[in-house]
């Protein structure tokens, strides 16, 4: 082969390599982390008092009363922070689709509902 054909036959396997690396490449591009979603404890209540999320979603409750309160999932297992006091946080990345009540158990007067779909 003469220089010039044996440039266009390394141009045409490399041409032939990127096309296949590219036909490999995964055809959806990665999905952004889910922005976490935060619900407020004040005035005995929390707020959102009902929410919507995607599988994925991280809450985070935080605590603006001067009082204690909890954040627990009405089975008792699937989620149970400790005593919140003023600023305190609890998170719970929800990785299941469903609904999920929650209540505080220092005032179970005080409910919520996470829905994951």
């Amino acid at each position: 082969m003469n220089g010039k054909k044996t440039l266009y036959v390394c141009l045409g396997v490399f041409a032939l390599m990127l096309a296949n690396a590219a036909s490999k490449a995964d055809p959806q591009p990665a999905k952004p982390p889910l922005a976490p979603v935060q619900v407020n404890i004040d005035n005995f209540s929390f707020s959102p008092a009902t929410l919507t999320v995607a599988p994925g979603t991280t809450v985070t409750w935080t605590n603006r009363d001067d009082i204690p309160h909890t954040v627990v999932s009405d089975d008792k297992t699937t989620f149970k922070s400790k005593v919140l006091d003023t600023d305190d946080t609890f998170a719970f990345t929800f990785s299941k689709p469903g609904t999920y009540d929650y209540f505080c158990s220092v005032h179970p007067k005080m409910t919520g509902k996470v829905i994951v779909q």
